[in-house]
């Protein structure tokens, strides 16, 4: 069972509790209560005598006393939880003087004592302020998600057509998974929600995604806004898009908007790094049964957005994903993970390693001519894995546009921004600060059309005014002796 101290106590153990005041009592009567053997010993000879007629194993004592130590030998385990911090502190010292083994629990009232015990030798150090503060935000949090949830709900069982959610620009799974998730909490609710997206579904990887999950997307082209009666823009502040222009009830994102909105539901949380966690919340608060594929999508959309857990992951990431995982289907997940690779995709990649330009642990690449621009972030993302490489940049030429897909592990680089500081002036980019791209009019960037005759010469001026602008906007020297910095 576990006490709030951060570890979890067992029947097999024996416990001493020095100083049994109002938490100590309490850690007594739950231990006692689980069938556990329990000695305690304070010095006020009251609370020792309340104590023994609750039937407790109560000793009178100064557990500052070195005749303390050898009372309770044979105890497993040691809390110590008086109100006086020193006394505590003393107590750790003479035990640990004895060279035992025993597993202490020692009580601070501050960040203070809190390192004066742990280097005293306690095993764990509890601040009963600190956990009565993050239990009361648990609450808050509890009561919050409640709230909002109702609200929610009432909104969409107010829809009096259908509900349109909107995801951004050639979305990714993290975008997908949360507008299926609240497509299904609409259904719940008997309303019809289609799930609307521009562009194009690029990457080899969504478009497995989608297609083995059976997810139902309907282009913005195919539809009528005006049959929905209800807008929900989802993860859809990042899509370097327009945002929903007008008439917008529903806003959920882990990303702040640019601008202000009168949205009727508003759930922007920048403190988790996917709105499929947000969503996740949702779906336990409101006790729907998740099918297996929007299950499925939830996790991965998780996994995607935090690079496995590996990029600013936080704890509501993690138990949401350990809600969503008994209930998704692992072998669709691998098969969504490792996609085939098209043959354009591997001439692309060849490519931007043969053209690769290396400053320090920057990598920056043209991959010339090219039909499919989704290669390109798989590109970029193979060649991050490169060694010493922690940011790197890949560009080409489809049509009368440059496309540069961009990735990043470099804690101190914010690439999304960094994207926007080089082009912004010029194009439109997207992303955050670990995967962003940009979209250039090939005219405005060089004032050249495409043309047969002209390849090479498109090719030398982008190269060359890409890598210029990107290498400056790194703050890093060029191998041309240029430096942004």
């Amino acid at each position: 069972m576990s006490t709030g101290t951060g570890i979890t106590m067992s029947s097999m153990s024996t416990y001493a509790i020095l100083g049994c005041g109002s938490v100590g009592h309490a850690v007594a009567e739950e231990l006692v209560a689980e069938g556990n053997d329990v000695l305690i010993i304070d010095r006020d000879e009251g609370r020792v005598e309340a104590l023994r007629d609750q039937d407790l194993n109560a000793q009178q004592a100064d557990i500052r006393d070195r005749s303390v130590v050898d009372a309770i030998d044979d105890r497993d385990v040691v809390l110590i939880l008086s109100s006086d911090t020193d006394a505590n502190a003393d107590v750790v010292r003479h035990i640990r003087d004895r060279g035992t083994n025993q597993y202490i629990v020692a009580r601070a009232s501050d960040p203070v004592s809190a390192d004066e015990l742990s280097e005293a030798g306690a095993d764990v150090v509890i601040n009963p302020s600190a956990v009565i503060a993050d239990s009361a935000m648990r609450a808050l949090e509890t009561g919050e998600l409640e709230y909002k949830a109702r609200q929610l709900v009432d909104l969409i069982d107010g829809t009096e057509m259908a509900m349109a959610i909107r995801i951004h620009q050639s979305p990714d799974p993290d975008s997908i998974a949360s507008a299926a998730a609240l497509q299904t909490i609409a259904r719940s609710r008997d309303i019809d929600a289609d799930i609307i997206y521009e562009g194009d579904i690029g990457h080899q990887e969504n478009r497995a995604f989608v297609n083995l999950l059976g997810i139902e997307l309907v282009s913005a082209k195919e539809v009528d806004l005006d049959q929905y009666s209800t807008v929900a823009l989802v993860d859809h502040a990042k899509g370097g898009e327009p945002e929903w222009p007008e008439g917008t009830d529903i806003i959920i994102d882990h990303y702040e908007y640019d601008h202000e909105h009168d949205a009727e539901f508003s759930d922007i949380r920048p403190n988790v790094s996917a709105t499929s966690t947000i969503l996740t919340k949702y779906i336990q608060e409101l006790d729907l049964t998740l099918e297996q594929e929007v299950a499925t999508a939830l996790l991965y959309g998780i996994r995607a957005e935090t690079l496995d857990f590996k990029r600013d992951t936080t704890p509501a990431d993690l138990t949401a994903a350990a809600y969503l995982y008994p209930f998704a289907d692992h072998d669709t997940l691998e098969q969504v993970e490792s996609p085939s690779m098209s043959a354009e995709t591997l001439d692309v990649l060849a490519d931007a390693i043969q053209n690769r330009e290396v400053e320090g642990s920057h990598l920056v690449s043209n991959a010339g001519f090219i039909r499919d621009r989704d290669a390109l972030s798989q590109a970029a993302q193979h060649l991050l894995n490169l060694e010493g490489i922690t940011t790197s940049a890949v560009f080409a030429i489809a049509d009368d546009t440059i496309y540069l897909a961009a990735r990043s592990k470099d804690i101190r680089m914010d690439i999304g921004r960094v994207l926007e500081e080089a082009f912004g002036d010029i194009g439109s980019s997207a992303g955050h600060s670990t995967d962003a791209s940009v979209e250039i009019p090939l005219g405005i960037f060089t004032g050249i059309e495409v043309s047969e005759d002209n390849r090479d010469t498109l090719l030398e001026l982008t190269e060359e005014a890409v890598k210029k602008r990107l290498f400056e906007a790194m703050g890093v020297e060029s191998s041309d002796g240029t430096n942004g910095s």
